[in-house]
């Protein structure tokens, strides 16, 4: 009796958000007084989704996705109730989601993320429904049956940041979404089927049958454009065009090296190409990928294992370096290769993650006197740069087919990220879901 009234008593001060209280109650009650208070947040739960609007006809009460529980684990597939979402949400039915380091990141524990929790982050899908009280102009630009592609920052649209045009900045994104697995109430859209018990999402959780997505991360995808290479729009060419246009600012004629040819890097490749740059230089381990550079663009390639980076980068520009280095892989000694590879004046520019901590060093007198400028960039701005991508892929100037060299089924998403891992992965893979 003791215990159920101290439970009691918790419970009435307890958080709001259904989210939060889960990671509230795992943080403050013992086994024993667990089971018994999660029984009552299953019944709120069933409660609180029992109190929303019906569901769309056709739409199905539930749906798969793949779970992140702990730290090198495999990811598992499990059962959901359908997401619904909010004001300004869409719900989308996912046609396919890319194979990402930054999921990677998460899977092997480099990067704090709230778990268990739904990974994937570079979506294309159907439109299946609007949030309730969702602006019309959303609901217009966004109808139901629609084809769209997400990026993976979804900006919020109204904070300091997305007012000043700066989506790759949203605060929202930043408070809510990485750092407490949530949408910008403070709440998650996944639920388990089994028991209700609310699970976490790394941007829209994409690894999933359905995803509910805040309308300013979607831009319309053309019927001309697939679902399944179109994916990679929302991340590894969203990050590849927000270096090279916002952080980097290439101009025809600049000479550009990138570092790191995977699915960013090689993304940077042809989007440097798109804007005119003169040499453009990629550097990597693997002949593969080197060789597979040449076809994005590069006009100059370099093994990093088999020369010094930066004597022959130096060597192929007269010795002055280039005018913008790009950074794709996220290692400290990258970072140096990077500021030592530009020219005086010239633009060191970092979009690769890595394990949380990690340091990276500069030459600090370099840096001062021949006005070296070291630059982060962690994507694109979803509003604005997420059409301008759409239409280089309906053009051709991007070359998607070429860009994507793996795809597997839904049920293989775990070994997708296992050869990522392992380095099986030439540019970038997608996992078709529908």
């Amino acid at each position: 009796m003791m215990i159920r009234s101290a439970i009691a008593r918790r419970l009435s001060s307890k958080p709001t958000s259904s989210s939060s209280s889960y990671a509230w109650l795992t943080a403050t009650t013992s086994t024993t007084s667990f089971e018994l208070v999660d029984q009552s947040l299953h019944g709120n739960h069933q409660k609180r989704r029992s109190s929303t609007s019906s569901l769309p006809v056709g739409l199905p009460s539930y749906m798969r996705a793949a779970v992140f529980w702990e730290p090198n684990k495999p990811l598992s597939i499990e059962e959901f109730h359908i997401p619904r979402p909010k004001s300004g949400e869409i719900l989308i039915k996912t046609k396919a989601c890319g194979v990402c380091h930054s999921d990677l990141h998460v899977l092997k524990g480099e990067l704090p993320f709230a778990s268990p929790c739904v990974v994937g982050h570079e979506i294309t899908g159907e439109v299946v429904e609007h949030g309730p009280a969702t602006d019309k102009k959303i609901t217009e630009r966004l109808p139901i049956g629609s084809n769209v592609v997400g990026a993976f920052i979804m900006p919020c649209g109204s904070c300091f940041f997305c007012s000043k045009g700066h989506d790759d900045l949203c605060e929202d994104f930043f408070a809510y979404n990485r750092a407490k697995g949530t949408l910008y109430d403070g709440e998650t859209r996944l639920f388990l089927r089994s028991s209700g018990k609310p699970v976490y999402m790394y941007s829209m959780g994409g690894l999933a049958e359905y995803c509910v997505v805040p309308a300013n991360g979607l831009a319309i995808l053309p019927k001309s454009l697939p679902y399944t290479e179109s994916a990679i729009l929302g991340c590894a060419v969203f990050t590849a065009y927000g270096a090279m246009a916002h952080a980097a600012e290439v101009r025809p004629g600049d000479s550009v090296a990138i570092i790191g040819t995977g699915g960013v890097g090689s993304s940077c490749l042809q989007i440097a190409r798109a804007f005119g740059a003169s040499d453009i230089i990629a550097v990597d381990i693997q002949d593969d990928k080197l060789q597979k550079a040449k076809i994005f663009g590069a006009t100059h390639v370099i093994n990093a294992a088999k020369e010094d980076a930066v004597e022959k980068l130096l060597e192929i520009t007269g010795g002055k370096g280039v005018d913008v280095a790009v950074e794709a892989l996220g290692k400290p000694q990258t970072f140096l290769q990077c500021t030592q590879s530009v020219r005086d004046g010239g633009k060191a520019v970092f979009i690769g993650l890595t394990a949380a901590g990690a340091i990276g060093e500069v030459d600090i007198n370099r840096l001062v006197r021949r006005k070296i400028k070291i630059i982060g960039s962690y994507g694109g701005r979803a509003r604005q740069d997420l059409p301008k991508i759409v239409r280089l892929a309906e053009s051709g100037i991007f070359d998607l087919t070429s860009a994507v060299s793996r795809k597997y089924k839904f049920e293989e998403s775990d070994t997708a990220f296992q050869d990522l891992n392992q380095g099986k992965i030439v540019g970038r893979a997608v996992v078709e879901i529908m």
